[in-house]
């Protein structure tokens, strides 16, 4: 078992390398990046430093990256069947949920991990802390402080899709973010 969990947290790290902000982006999002600070508006960084208004007129909080607001809108992270390895696909959103959290101590989330039907229900709920650990790990990597982040695994229990065949399943395997101030 400790095998498994230094394995996990160290393919976790080399997944969430990338996500961290002195961190090696790949080619494309690099240059993407470039782009995107070249048509910045830098009269504005003070205002987005302080929390200011920031693409489209929405408001940026203290600490945070334009564009944040629309990662920030994603609040749940899905997962493959039978794994708590969180898919590249989400490293940007949980970088912006750790850059809110880290920029604002009094703000908490709470995990909520999920698992499909398919397994004991004790299996499940343990599948869906791990899940849950796996998005407190990453976001705690990334600067946030773990008294803000909270854990809770309800297994099968609350379905987001309560059939039962792969579309659903792939709904049900999942980590919610759910902020309180």
């Amino acid at each position: 078992m400790s095998n498994k969990l230094i394995i996990f947290v160290a393919a976790s790290l080399l997944v969430l390398g990338g996500c961290s902000k002195g961190g090696t982006k790949p080619d494309e999002e690099a240059a993407a990046g470039e782009a995107a600070a070249g048509d910045a508006d830098y009269s504005t960084q003070a205002g987005l430093e302080a929390g200011g208004v920031g693409a489209g007129g929405a408001y940026v909080e203290p600490g945070m990256e334009p564009g944040d607001e629309a990662l920030l809108t994603e609040t749940v992270i899905y997962f493959d069947f039978d794994t708590a390895r969180i898919r590249p696909e989400y490293s940007e959103v949980l970088a912006a949920h750790a850059r809110r959290l880290a920029a604002n101590p009094g703000v908490s989330v709470r995990l909520e991990g999920h698992a499909d039907e398919r397994g004991s229900r004790e299996y499940n709920i343990g599948l869906g802390e791990r899940r849950a650990q796996a998005v407190r790990q990453a976001l705690m990597l990334q600067g946030v402080n773990s008294v803000q982040i909270t854990t809770v695994s309800y297994g099968e229990e609350r379905p987001a899709d309560p059939a039962s065949d792969e579309e659903a399943w792939a709904k049900n395997r999942r980590v919610e973010l759910a902020y309180s101030e």
